[in-house]
């Protein structure tokens, strides 16, 4: 599945091809949203937001599309009509006198207006969007210490949308490598120093893996990597994925196991309880 600095990434470029231009033609392929393709026809798209692992393209005329892409959800930027070959099912089609963006495959897609997406049950409920929303390092700290994330493992945490939007598995491990956390501890375990470095190290990765399309381990290194030709799985990220692998920083075994009912990675050495 996509995470939030995915999203963002197709969000921008729906944005550039949509922002500030008047949709000629619009189509649904569910039959309770054809109602909608009227309605929007004539508008302009006056921007594209996201809310971790969705979507929300804004329209002049006072309402919101909602997308989530899920598992197999695909944007796809294109001249107007010009449809990609592919054997996945068009959902969504938006045709201003340019582009075509084009959602595949994806189900949970609805048109609200404005003043109902704030109580959309995914979005009432999902933490705060670093990508596409003003959020501190101190803010993020004090966000761990709530009551209601504190007691839980980081490695639980991390993937449950209500604490922050958009991360996702590589991100979860990548963060608390970086962090320097073991995944069995809960940010109450944590000093104020392990719970700085851990906002720190959620602030940045997101960040750093939406202006790098994915890339979380350092930059430096991945690019001398990929100079002397190693392929991008092998330098992409710092543990994740690279079970049995050495760790870049100690050079011990990276360790490969299951939370939450998904892989996790870690290093048993930079990781260990102090």
């Amino acid at each position: 599945m996509p995470e939030g600095p995915e999203i963002r990434r197709a969000a921008d470029n729906v944005e550039r091809a949509l922002i500030n231009r008047t949709v000629e033609d619009v189509y649904f392929a569910f039959p309770h949203l054809e109602d909608y393709e009227d309605l929007l026809k004539g508008a302009i798209v006056i921007r594209v937001d996201t809310k971790g692992k969705a979507m929300l393209i804004r329209f002049d005329n006072g309402y919101t599309i909602y997308s989530h892409n899920q598992l197999y959800g695909k944007w796809y930027i294109r001249n107007l009509y010009h449809y990609p070959k592919t054997n996945r099912q068009l959902r969504l089609a938006l045709h201003n006198e340019k582009k075509s963006a084009l959602l595949y495959s994806a189900s949970d897609i609805e048109v609200l207006r404005d003043g109902e997406v704030p109580s959309h049950p995914f979005i009432s409920k999902v933490g705060p969007d670093l990508l596409s929303e003003e959020v501190s390092v101190n803010e993020l700290a004090e966000r761990m210490k709530d009551k209601r994330f504190r007691k839980r493992k980081w490695s639980i945490l991390l993937l449950d949308q209500g604490f922050i939007a958009g991360i996702g598995n590589y991100l979860r491990s990548e963060i608390m490598f970086v962090a320097r956390t073991h995944p069995s501890l809960r940010p109450v375990d944590c000093t104020e120093d392990q719970l700085d470095k851990a906002a720190h190290a959620v602030m940045n990765l997101v960040q750093q893996s939406y202006e790098t399309g994915g890339i979380t381990n350092d930059p430096d290194l991945a690019q001398k990597m990929k100079d002397q030709g190693v392929n991008r799985s092998h330098y992409r990220h710092w543990v994740f994925n690279r079970g049995g692998a050495s760790c870049f920083i100690c050079g011990s075994e990276i360790e490969k196991t299951v939370a939450a009912s998904r892989r996790l990675y870690y290093c048993p050495v930079c990781q260990r309880i102090e």
